[in-house]
């Protein structure tokens, strides 16, 4: 799962939320289901700001956002984003070798079908390995 958040940051407050984002990126890492995350800024616009990360899956991401240092670094800064969808499910991966990386039941499990309280397997519908 991706989690990508943008931000209007006027010059002055540049080093501050740079330092704020940071910093909730370092809380949120030490939860379970962590892949990585990035803060950036608008080459052609210097006041955007981006902050993303990268999780196992959304109910790692859910849960993350739960706990009482995310509440405390986290989630404030997270409620100053720009109003859009933040959440997106990664259909394709190229990995540093430029090959694509997908999971083995991409095409089979749909969006928000894997958060389902029981989600069919082969073994539910007879079928054995």
């Amino acid at each position: 799962m991706l989690v990508v958040t943008r931000y209007r940051v006027p010059p002055t407050d540049a080093v501050p939320f740079r330092d704020r984002a940071r910093r909730a990126l370092e809380v949120l890492a030490t939860r379970p289901g962590w892949r990585g995350g990035h803060v950036g800024r608008a080459a052609d616009d210097p006041e955007l700001w981006v902050v993303s990360s990268e999780w196992e899956n959304v109910g790692s991401y859910r849960r993350a956002l739960s706990s009482y240092e995310a509440k405390l670094e986290a989630v404030p800064l997270l409620s100053l984003a720009i109003d859009e969808p933040t959440a997106f499910e990664v259909v394709a991966t190229v990995d540093h070798t430029g090959a694509s990386v997908r999971a083995a039941d991409a095409d089979e499990v749909g969006l928000g079908q894997a958060a389902a309280p029981v989600v069919p397997t082969d073994f539910d519908r007879g079928e054995r390995a």
